[in-house]
C-alpha cells in the first residue's frame, strides 16, 4: 500500500484513458489494440462474490462450418487490397450498391444500423447519416447530422432516434471541438433523443447522462405499455467524477451501494413527451459471479508480440489479462504529470519518476480490471457490451463480458438475470440473437476488441466466433417448440445449453482486423439463417437450423483496406431489411446486397423472406417474423423438404403441380382446391420422415385457403 506522503498517492488516474471503446481514427493499430483492451479493463470491477457458472464443455469438436458446395479454393484468399479498389468476392450474395461516406464522415469510423420506413441510418463517430433506400441500387443522403460521439450507436421507434455516446469528446451541444477538461459540464456521456418527424430535419430534444456513458443501447418495447418505451444502456467507460455528474459512485457496492459499477440503467421514455426522459431503474443483475477462465494469447500473437521491445526501448507496459501490453502515451503521460506535481516539480519527468510509476502499475492496472490484492475469486463482469431484447418471448440475452446472461423483461423497468453461462473459449461476449421462435440463442465473442486480426489460419477456430445455445425447461429438457405470440408461462425456469460454434471458415491475413460481429436473422420460413459482419472479414450467411452443425450458405469479402499495415475497415453490421442486407463498413461506406437463389436456399425461400416487412429495425430490439399467407410460404416449404427427402420426388411433383393450379384459379374454386391439398398433406405427414415439416406446409395452405376470398 502507498504511503499518504507519497507523489503516487496523489495520481490522477485518467477517467477514461481512450476517447473510445472501439477504434478511434488517427491512432496507430498498436494504439488502437491497447486502448481497447484498456477500455475492457475498465469495465472490471473490484467485489468479493460467489462462485462463477461452470465453464462450457469444450470437448465438442470443432467444425469447419463450410457447405459441401463452397467454391474451392475459396476465392476470399489472397484478394488485392485497396480502400475503394479493392478485389472483391461473392457466393450467393450479389452486391446492390456501394455508397461512399460524404465529406464530414469520410475517414471517420462507420458505426451500427438502424431503418425506419425506406431510411437507413448509419451512426458514426462524427454524428449519422441517414439514407434513403427506397431504390437499394442507388442510395441516396437525406441528411448528414453533424454531432460527434463514439459509438454513435443508433436505435428507431416510431418518430424518436436514440444515438449513443460515451467518449470523452461527445459535447451536450454537438460541437466539433471535444472536451479538453478533465470535469467539464459541457461532455455528454450517455443517451441523445431525437425528433425525426421530419427526418429531414432531426430535432435534437434531449439527453439522459449515466455515469458510464453509453456503450450501446436497447429500445424495448413492453406489449403492455403503450404510453413508454424503455431503453437498457451499456455503459463500458471509467465512472465519471461525481464533480461533472452528481451521484456517480466509483466504489464498490459492498462500499457504497450506490456505486455505478455492477449494474445497467433503464431509461423510461415517455412517448408524449421524449424530453422527460429519465432514468428509473440500476438493475443489478451481475451480482454473485466470478471472473470467468479465458484463454491467452494465439501462437500467432505470441510470436508476434513487440512488449518486451517496446519496453527495452523505455516504453511503459502492463499485463492485462494473462497478456504483456505496450500502454499508450495518453495513459502513461497524465500520471508522470501527476508525480512531478506532487513533489512539486516542474518540467519533464525525472528517471526516479518514472521508476515510480513502473513500480505502482501493476497496481493500478489490478485494479482497474479488478484484480483483487487480497485472497479470493476476482470479480465478475461489472456491465454488458450489448442486450437483445426479444419481448415476443418476454426474454432478452446480454453479452456482458466474461458472461452470456438470460434476462426475464417481463417487467421491462426490471429486468432479472434467470440464467448465466460462461465458456474459456470466448474472451468477450459481444452480442446476442435469438432464433425466430425463441428456442435458441446464439452470442458473438470479439475477441480482440475488434481491432485486431484474429480469423488467421494460427487462430483456434472456436475464439473469436459465436456459441449456440438451446434453451433448456428446469428439467434440462430442450424447448422444441414455444408460441411465439404469448409470453411464455415461466421464463425464470429456463436455462442455457451450449451446443456448438460458428466461426467464419475463411482465414484472413494480418493486414485484416477480423472477428465475430453485429447480425441479425434473416426471415426464411421454417430455418434458422443469420446474416453477420465480421469486420475485414467481410460478411456472412449461415444456416444454424441444427445448432451443432452451423453451415455457411453465402458470403462477400473484400481485399485489406491496406496491404502493408492493419488498416481498420470492414463490415460493422450487416442486417437484413426488407428484402435486402445492408452493411455499414467502417472506412468504405454503405453497402447493399441481394441474396442469390443457390441449392442451399431457393427462390421460393428468399421470396416468401421478402413477404415479412417491418416498418422499422433495431436488431437489439428483436421482432418476431410473422410470415403472411403466401404461394412463395407454400412454396419455399415443399423446396425444404425435398431439401429433406421429407416427400418423395413423385409426390412433391403433385404437390407443386397443385400449388400452381390452384394459384390460377379464383374465388371458390381456389379455395376449394387449397383445403383439398392441405387434406392431403395431413394424411403424407403420418407417413413422412420429416412429419413436422409436412404439417407446417399443409397450415400453410389451409391459412391460403382461409386467405381466399
Amino acid at each position: 500500500m502507498m504511503s499518504s506522503n507519497s507523489p503516487l498517492s496523489h495520481f490522477v488516474i485518467p477517467e477514461e484513458p481512450i476517447m473510445s471503446p472501439e477504434y478511434h481514427p488517427g491512432r496507430t493499430a498498436i494504439q488502437s489494440i491497447t486502448a481497447k483492451l484498456l477500455s475492457l479493463s475498465l469495465a472490471v470491477g473490484l467485489v468479493s462474490v460467489a462462485a462463477c457458472a461452470p465453464a462450457i464443455s469444450t470437448a465438442v469438436s470443432s467444425s469447419n462450418n463450410m457447405s459441401p458446395g463452397e467454391p474451392i479454393p475459396d476465392p476470399r484468399v489472397g484478394l488485392r487490397a485497396g480502400k475503394f479498389d479493392a478485389a472483391t468476392a461473392a457466393w450467393n450474395l450479389r452486391l446492390v450498391s456501394t455508397t461512399q461516406p460524404t465529406e464530414k464522415f469520410m475517414g471517420v469510423t462507420n458505426s451500427d444500423l438502424a431503418f425506419l420506413g425506406n431510411y437507413a441510418i448509419q451512426g458514426n463517430y462524427n454524428g449519422y447519416q441517414v439514407w434513403d433506400i427506397s431504390n437499394p441500387a442507388a442510395p441516396t443522403l437525406k441528411i448528414g447530422y453533424l454531432c460527434p460521439a463514439s459509438q454513435s450507436d443508433v436505435s428507431v421507434y416510431r418518430n424518436l432516434l436514440f444515438v449513443s455516446g460515451e467518449g470523452n469528446g461527445g459535447r451536450l451541444d454537438c460541437g466539433t471541438q471535444g472536451v479538453k477538461d478533465t470535469v467539464s459540464r459541457e461532455r455528454l456521456r450517455g443517451l441523445r433523443i431525437f425528433d425525426i418527424s421530419d427526418i429531414a430535419n432531426p430535432k435534437y430534444i434531449g439527453n439522459v447522462q449515466t455515469c458510464r456513458g453509453s456503450h450501446t443501447h436497447t429500445v424495448v418495447v413492453d406489449p403492455k405499455d403503450p404510453d413508454n418505451v424503455y431503453v437498457y444502456i451499456s455503459g463500458s467507460a471509467g465512472v465519471r467524477s461525481p464533480s461533472e455528474l452528481a451521484g456517480c459512485v466509483r466504489q464498490t457496492p459492498e462500499k457504497d451501494p450506490n456505486s455505478a459499477l455492477f449494474r445497467i440503467e433503464v431509461i423510461k421514455v415517455p412517448l408524449a413527451h421524449p424530453e422527460q426522459a429519465a432514468i428509473v431503474s440500476s438493475p443489478r443483475i451481475f451480482n454473485d459471479l466470478t471472473a470467468p477462465a479465458r484463454h491467452g494469447e494465439s501462437p500467432g500473437d505470441v510470436a508476434r508480440r513487440t512488449a518486451a521491445a517496446a519496453r527495452a526501448k523505455g516504453a511503459y507496459t502492463a499485463e492485462i489479462f494473462g497478456a504483456e501490453r505496450v500502454l499508450p502515451p495518453q495513459f502513461i503521460n497524465p500520471m508522470l504529470d501527476s508525480i512531478v506535481k506532487a513533489r512539486g516539480g516542474t518540467g519533464a519527468p525525472t528517471a526516479a519518476d518514472s521508476a515510480a510509476l513502473r513500480t505502482a502499475l501493476p497496481g493500478i492496472i489490478a485494479k482497474m480490471i479488478g484484480e483483487q490484492a487480497g485472497p479470493g475469486p476476482r470479480p465478475g463482469p461489472t456491465q454488458c457490451h450489448d442486450i437483445t431484447a426479444y419481448p415476443a418471448i418476454g426474454l432478452a440475452g446480454g453479452a456482458c463480458e466474461g458472461y452470456g446472461f438470460l434476462l426475464d423483461i417481463r417487467d421491462p423497468a426490471h429486468p432479472v438475470r434467470i440464467a448465466a453461462v460462461s465458456d474459456s473459449n470466448f474472451s468477450y461476449w459481444h452480442s446476442a440473437t435469438f432464433n425466430n421462435s425463441g428456442t435458441k440463442v446464439l452470442f458473438s465473442d470479439e475477441w480482440g476488441g475488434g481491432g485486431q486480426p484474429k480469423c488467421r489460419t494460427t487462430d483456434r477456430r472456436e475464439w473469436g466466433a459465436d456459441a449456440i445455445f438451446t434453451l433448456v425447461n428446469a428439467n434440462g429438457a430442450p424447448l422444441l417448440v414455444r408460441d411465439g405470440a404469448v409470453l411464455p408461462v415461466n421464463p425464470a425456469t429456463e436455462s442455457m445449453r451450449f451446443q456448438g460454434y460458428y466461426k467464419l471458415p475463411a482465414p484472413q491475413t494480418a493486414q485484416e482486423n477480423c472477428v465475430a460481429h453485429n447480425g441479425s436473422l434473416i426471415p426464411i420460413p421454417g430455418r434458422d439463417v443469420m446474416v453477420q459482419a465480421w469486420y475485414q472479414g467481410g460478411i456472412s450467411v449461415f444456416d444454424w437450423t441444427d445448432p451443432r452443425h452451423p453451415r455457411e450458405i453465402a458470403f462477400f469479402d473484400r481485399g485489406p483496406v491496406d496491404s502493408a499495415r492493419m488498416a481498420m475497415g470492414g463490415s460493422w453490421s450487416a442486417y437484413w431489411y426488407n428484402g435486402n442486407i445492408v452493411s455499414s463498413e467502417i472506412a468504405r461506406g454503405l453497402d447493399i446486397f441481394e441474396l442469390v437463389p443457390s441449392q442451399y436456399l431457393t427462390q421460393n425461400e428468399i421470396d416468401a423472406a421478402k413477404t415479412v416487412h417491418f416498418d422499422y429495425f433495431n436488431t437489439q430490439g428483436q421482432a418476431q417474423f410473422v410470415w403472411p399467407s403466401s404461394f412463395a410460404l407454400a412454396r419455399a416449404y415443399a423446396d425444404q423438404l425435398e431439401r429433406s427427402k421429407g416427400l418423395s420426388a413423385a409426390r412433391l411433383s403433385a404437390v407443386r403441380q397443385a400449388l400452381a393450379s390452384a394459384e390460377s384459379a379464383s374465388g371458390t374454386q381456389k379455395r376449394d382446391a387449397l383445403t383439398a391439398l392441405a387434406a392431403q398433406l395431413d394424411t403424407d405427414a403420418r407417413t413422412s420422415s420429416d412429419a413436422g415439416k409436412v404439417q407446417t406446409l399443409a397450415k400453410a395452405v389451409r391459412d391460403l385457403a382461409a386467405a381466399t376470398s
